[in-house]
């Protein structure tokens, strides 16, 4: 038998397999679950994010080893149905599907629904106006309920080191005619600051090549006074890493999604007239209304 004939030896779990964890592994289940369980309102959750609520609750070793094997217990708890697949969210792959509808009939219920959650601009009126980027991709849908109903877009800026997507994010600030501010949210540690003053120089200088106002950066988390505030679990920066730092290193991911989604929230709401936001909310339940009336006798 040659090898390419020999039958491969599978050492990891393939579909949905049964599952027999040991009682300490049952412990950290029943751990996760409190988690998710805990933060079901912000789910999917990243396993990172699972990862530092164990830490901060029950002591779980802040190590990358240790993360690591939670991934791979994740793996199996899922695929074993300890977990719901629709509580943890895994990023990496894209799916780009065709339209289509499977009747005429179907098609006019979703114009309808269209209709009925039709939407105007909520930065509309603002006197700045508003992006949010984070670092990880993963937690970006989690930011993205909060932010999107106020209108503010949410992009991934761990992406950023594509000069594409900077320029696609300078062109969008120099096209806007009022003041613009780029909300960050990002690990604290070397690679995340540097990341986020890259960004920000880079984006600043083809906004202004482009004819644009400088638009304004900030930094909304993580930033030491939240660490201290938070009692955020810390480590040291990594010693192959010689870029200028000061301090521990904290992933954004360490900050609770509750708390997390608060710093957000309120960040906006701080930035944004409040009488401005409330007349486009009247203005687009008048639209809702005008639209479903044109479209009433449509069957």
């Amino acid at each position: 038998m040659t090898a390419i004939d020999r039958p491969i030896r599978r050492t990891r779990p393939r579909g949905f397999e049964p599952w027999s964890p040991r009682p300490a592994t049952l412990e950290l289940l029943a751990a996760v679950r409190g988690v998710l369980d805990e933060y079901r309102d912000y789910l999917p959750l990243t396993i990172r994010q699972v990862f530092y609520r164990l830490v901060g609750t029950i002591g779980y070793d802040k190590t990358e080893a240790a993360y690591e094997r939670l991934c791979e217990m994740m793996n199996r708890a899922r695929r074993g149905g300890f977990v719901s697949f629709d509580a943890i969210r895994d990023d990496g792959g894209s799916r780009l599907d065709p339209d289509f509808w499977d009747s005429p009939e179907q098609f006019l219920r979703g114009f309808h629904a269209a209709a009925a959650n039709f939407r105007l601009d909520h930065q509309d009126g603002q006197p700045v106006r508003l992006w949010l980027l984070c670092e990880a991709a993963g937690m970006a849908p989690m930011l993205a309920r909060v932010a999107h109903a106020y209108g503010v877009p949410v992009l991934s800026s761990g992406g950023f080191d594509s000069l594409t997507a900077k320029y696609g994010l300078a062109r969008e600030l120099a096209g806007v005619e009022t003041a613009t501010e780029v909300l960050h949210v990002g690990d604290h540690d070397p690679s995340g600051v540097h990341l986020y003053s890259a960004l920000a120089e880079d984006v600043t200088a083809m906004v202004q090549a482009l004819g644009g106002a400088e638009p304004t950066f900030t930094r909304l988390a993580v930033t030491p006074e939240q660490i201290k505030a938070f009692g955020l679990p810390t480590a040291p920066p990594k010693p192959t890493d010689r870029r200028s730092f000061d301090g521990q290193t904290v992933q954004a991911e360490a900050l609770p999604p509750d708390v997390l989604t608060e710093i957000v929230t309120l960040a906006i709401q701080t930035r944004q007239d409040g009488d401005a936001f409330a007349e486009i909310l009247t203005k687009q339940t008048d639209a809702r209304a005008r639209l479903l009336g044109i479209l009433e006798g449509v069957q």
